[in-house]
C-alpha cells in the first residue's frame, strides 16, 4: 500500500531507513527515466566518494617520535640514534584510526552518441547538507556543474541540516531545484512542506529534445510499497522530530 502521507514521509528521514530509501529511490528514478529517454540517451548510476581522514591531533598520535634522525656534522652527514628508554609501565592496547569512506549514489543522463553527460540528478543525503568538509566538497562540485553545459537536478527530501544556498525561495521543509543551462543563473525551484504533494518535475535533456517528466510522489509510493516500510518504519518517531504543529497534524 502507498505511504500514508500526501507528500514526503518524515519517518523515511531517520538514519535507520534513509540509506535504504535513498538507494531504492535512485534506482526507481533511473528506471523511470530510462524508458522515456531511449534511444537517444541512457541513464547511469554513479558514485561520489567522501573520505574522512583522521584529524591532525590523531595523526600526531599515530606518528609518535622518531627513533632515528639524520643530522649534518663537520665530517658530513651522519645518523643520530636516540638513546633507548626503559618503560616504567605496562604496554597499552591502542588502535590506529581508520580512514572512513562514504559513498553517495547519483544519476547521470548521457548522450548515446557522444557519451557526454547531459544532466546530473542528485538526491541529497545528510553528509551533503551538514556543515563540514563533505558539504564544501559537494558545493564545489555543484559550482563546477553550474559553469558547464550540464543541467543539474537537486532533490532535497530531508528536513534536517541547513538547506543548500538558493535565493528567492521561502522557508520550507523540502526543496527541489532544476537548473538548465539556458536559464542560468535562474533556476526552477519548488518549496515543499510536509503537507504538500511532491511535484512532477521536468528533467532537461539536450537541445530541443522535450523534457522527461518525473513524478516524485508516484515514485515515493512505489518505493514505500516495494520495500515494505510499513512493517517496521513506525516503531520509532521521526528524526529530526516534528514541530508541534506538524505533530498535531
Amino acid at each position: 500500500m502507498p505511504s500514508p502521507f500526501p507528500g514526503m514521509n518524515p519517518y523515511l528521514e531517520q538514519p535507520a531507513a534513509w540509506q535504504d530509501f535513498h538507494q531504492r529511490l535512485i534506482t526507481y528514478i533511473s528506471d523511470a527515466l530510462a524508458e522515456q529517454i531511449r534511444p537517444g540517451f541512457f541513464v547511469k548510476i554513479e558514485e561520489s566518494v567522501f573520505i574522512h581522514e583522521p584529524s591532525d591531533t590523531e595523526r600526531r598520535k599515530m606518528l609518535g617520535r622518531p627513533d632515528v634522525s639524520v643530522v649534518e656534522s663537520d665530517g658530513g652527514w651522519s645518523v643520530a640514534v636516540a638513546e633507548p628508554q626503559t618503560l616504567s609501565h605496562s604496554a597499552l592496547i591502542a588502535k590506529i584510526p581508520d580512514i572512513e569512506v562514504e559513498r553517495h549514489s547519483y544519476i547521470e543522463i548521457r548522450d548515446r552518441q557522444r557519451r557526454d553527460v547531459v544532466t546530473m540528478i542528485e538526491v541529497l543525503s545528510p553528509l551533503q547538507k551538514c556543515c563540514g568538509p563533505d558539504r564544501v566538497q559537494y558545493l564545489q562540485k555543484r559550482t563546477l556543474v553550474m559553469h558547464s553545459p550540464v543541467s543539474i537536478v537537486e532533490i532535497d527530501l530531508l528536513r534536517g541540516g541547513p538547506h543548500l544556498p538558493l535565493t528567492g525561495i521561502p522557508d520550507c521543509d523540502y526543496r527541489v531545484m532544476v537548473s538548465r543551462r539556458s536559464m542560468r543563473p535562474d533556476v526552477l525551484a519548488w518549496a515543499i512542506n510536509l503537507r504538500d504533494t511532491l511535484p512532477v518535475i521536468p528533467i532537461p535533456l539536450k537541445g530541443d529534445v522535450p523534457d522527461a517528466p518525473l513524478d516524485l510522489q508516484a515514485l515515493l509510493h512505489e518505493v514505500y510499497d516495494a520495500a515494505g516500510y510499513e512493517d517496521y518504519l513506525y516503531a520509532t518517531p521521526p528524526e529530526p522530530p516534528l514541530s508541534a504543529e506538524q505533530f498535531e497534524w
